[in-house]
This record gives structure tokens, sequence and C-alpha cells, in this order.
């Protein structure tokens, strides 16, 4: 059992703590910009609940943090009363959240400076990966700060990789995200093509998700896109978060993504349709418009 901070309990981190305490065993401080969520977490899973990161991160062996974006993280980690303060010398700090890479690598040094370590750990598997602890999650540090810190990340994952140094966790996300984006405009054109070709999409479906068209979201979104359902899962808003990040990068290292481009504007035209919340697969909504 191992003394651990959690920082920031939104769609994601909530059952990710969860895990950690009920799965992993560990002794947890938890702490929630808005006190009343972790004050909560803690009625339901025991533990503690910090008024500030810094008080979350002291004396803890592994410092796990998911919040919205570079700012946020930021301010929660090297901000006033951050957990930065605090985090103790051979502690672990593991980032969960969606963030660039250039601040990943900002954060490490940060920590180093501190005689603490650093991994940048983004997920993937969305709000159902978070609750059933089957997320996969891409890390870049050191060796052996990520054979210390896997054990611990494994009670709400079901895979964990090392990508490499610093950065690279969040530029595998990246990577992830790219191929998302193209697949589900890919699946979104494929149902409207078939529906308006008169063709049964659920019997269409059954079949071609057995062969080279099939994916993770062929078989998991394809009933509520045809149903035209959108009111759950990976929030447009948040897909068009991770586009701008991905995009920004590609400026700064020269790769060329026409597609990844494109499909964000879609999203963009998706928002303006009032799908802000929507799932992403809703790029559907958006060619059915009339």
């Amino acid at each position: 059992m191992a003394k651990v901070a959690f920082i920031g309990l939104g769609v994601m981190g909530y059952p990710m703590a969860r895990h950690l305490a009920s799965k992993g065993g560990h002794d947890l401080t938890v702490f929630n910009r808005t006190g009343a969520k972790a004050e909560k977490w803690v009625a339901e899973n025991g533990g503690r609940a910090a008024a500030t990161p810094a008080e979350a991160a002291r004396d803890a062996d592994f410092v796990f943090c998911c919040v919205g974006n570079d700012d946020d993280l930021r301010s929660v980690t090297t901000g006033k009363d951050g957990a930065f303060e605090t985090l103790r010398a051979g502690s672990i700090f593991i980032d969960n959240t969606t963030a660039s890479a250039k601040v990943a690598r900002e954060l490490d040094a940060a920590a180093r400076a501190r005689g603490a370590h650093f991994i940048d750990a983004p997920v993937s598997g969305g709000q159902a990966g978070a609750e059933n602890g089957v997320l996969t999650v891409m890390c870049g540090g050191d060796a052996d700060v990520f054979d210390r810190a896997k054990p611990v990340i494994d009670a709400y994952a079901r895979m964990v990789g090392l990508m490499g140094p610093a950065g690279s966790g969040q530029l595998t996300k990246m990577v992830n995200q790219i191929c998302i984006a193209g697949l589900v405009q890919g699946l979104a054109e494929a149902v409207h093509f078939g529906k308006n070709a008169g063709l049964d999409m659920e019997a269409v479906v059954d079949v071609i998700s057995k062969g080279a068209a099939g994916s993770w979201q062929m078989e998991n979104r394809h009933k509520t896109m045809i149903a035209g359902t959108y009111d759950f899962g990976f929030a447009v808003d948040w897909m068009r978060k991770d586009l701008d990040i991905v995009l920004t990068e590609a400026r700064r290292n020269g790769a060329k993504l026409p597609v990844t481009a494109l499909v964000d504007q879609f999203y963009g035209d998706v928002q303006a349709m009032g799908g802000r919340r929507w799932d992403t697969s809703s790029l559907l909504a958006r060619l059915e418009k009339k």
C-alpha cells in the first residue's frame, strides 16, 4: 500500500481514484477544485479530502493528476498552493491529463529540480474505460521511474506502456486522436451513405465489422449513430481541445495532417449545431443536417 494523492475528480479522475483505493488498496488523499465533490468522493470511498493540491501532495509517494488543459495543469502543479510546493524528493507525479508535450517537459524539469520524478500518462478509453478500470495509458518518463509507477497505474488500466522520455506519452495520445478523428469521420460517412442507399445498416455493420473495415468505433458506436443518439461519451468540446494540441504540435514538427485539420473543422460545425457535449460520433449529425 502506498500513500497516494489524486488531483482532479472529473468524469475520468473520479473513477480512476476509486480504483486506486479499491483495487489498488492505496491510502488516498484527494483534491478537487469544487470541494464538495472531493467530500462526496471521500464519503463513498474513504480517505481524506485536501483543501489545496499542495496539501494533497504532502508526504505522498505517488501524486496523480487529471485536469482539463495545460493552464489547469500548471495551476495545480507549479501555481500558488500547487502540488510541486510540497512534492517530496523521490516521489512520482503521474499526470493523466491530455495536454501538450511542451508542458510535460516543463513539469518533468520542475519535478527533477525538487529531486522528484514525473511521468506524463494520458489515457484512452473514455468514461466507460475509467469506470471499468480498463484504460490504455501512454507514458513518457524514465524507465526506472515507470517500473515503480506501473504497478500502481495498473489499478485503473488494461494496458500501460512506456513510449519514451518525458512528453512521449502526450505525443502518443496525439497519434491516438489522429487515428480516431479519421475513423469516426469515415464511419459517419459510411452510415450516412448506407442509410441514403436504403440499406439495413445494422445488418451491414454486422457483416463488415468482421472484416477489414472493423474498428472499436464501429463496434461500439454504430448502434447509437444509427439511432441518432449522442448524449453520452467523449464530448466534442474535449475532442476539439485534443485536436488543437495535435495541430499545434504538427505545426511545430512539420507533420502534414490534412484530414485531421478538416475533421477538426467538422467538429466545429457540430459545436455550432449545439453539440458541444455530444459524443464524438455526432459527426454523423452534421451530415444529416437538413
